[in-house]
This record gives C-alpha cells, structure tokens and sequence, in this order.
C-alpha cells in the first residue's frame, strides 16, 4: 500500500512541477528518449545481475550519458546547448526506473 501512496504521490508532484516545463515539445523528445535509453540500461544492468538497485543506476546512468551526448553534440555543430534538456532526458530515465519494477512479475523481484 505504502508503494502506491508513494507512487501517486510522485505522479502528483511530478505531474504539477513539470505543467510548464513539459510543455516545450523539445522537452518532450528528450523525456522521451530518456526514457528509451533509461529502459535500455536498466534491462541490460537487470539480466546481467539481478539486482534491482544496480539496474536502476544503471537506467539513469543511460538516460544522462544521452542528454549529454546530445547536448555535446549540438555544441558541436552550432545548436543551443540546454541544461533543461539534459534534465528532461534523465528525469525520463528516473521515471522508467521507477516503473519497471512495478511491472516485473514476482519471480524476478
């Protein structure tokens, strides 16, 4: 019970912090990708060692590697380069973090 209170909770809080900062959609894209380069670490990190802590860092660590390469990249090639972006892109890796677990059977918990 104490999972989903603090579930919805997060959701809550996240949902009203993000209402102006969500409603860029380059902001979008990079929640996105976050979340995708997020899921990618995560399951990587999850079936090499089984643990759900070390799959979690490894998920955020995907999605901030992402927003820095991306950010690199665009300081590279003349874009504009935003802390923003990089914080959408790994709070998309956060998010998924949070979320698999809730959907992984009970075996592999």
């Amino acid at each position: 019970m104490k999972k989903y209170l603090f579930i919805f909770l997060f959701m809550i809080t996240t949902s009203m912090a993000s209402q102006t900062f969500f409603q860029q959609q380059d902001k979008q894209l990079h929640f996105t990708a976050g979340t995708i380069a997020g899921s990618l670490g995560y399951k990587w990190s999850y079936d090499k060692h089984k643990n759900k802590k070390k799959a979690f860092i490894a998920g955020v660590c995907a999605s901030l590697a992402v927003g820095l390469a991306k950010e690199l990249y665009d300081s590279r090639t003349g874009g504009t380069v935003e802390i923003g972006d990089v914080a959408a892109t790994t709070l998309g890796g956060i998010t998924v973090g949070f979320t698999i677990p809730l959907f992984q059977n009970k075996n592999n918990r």
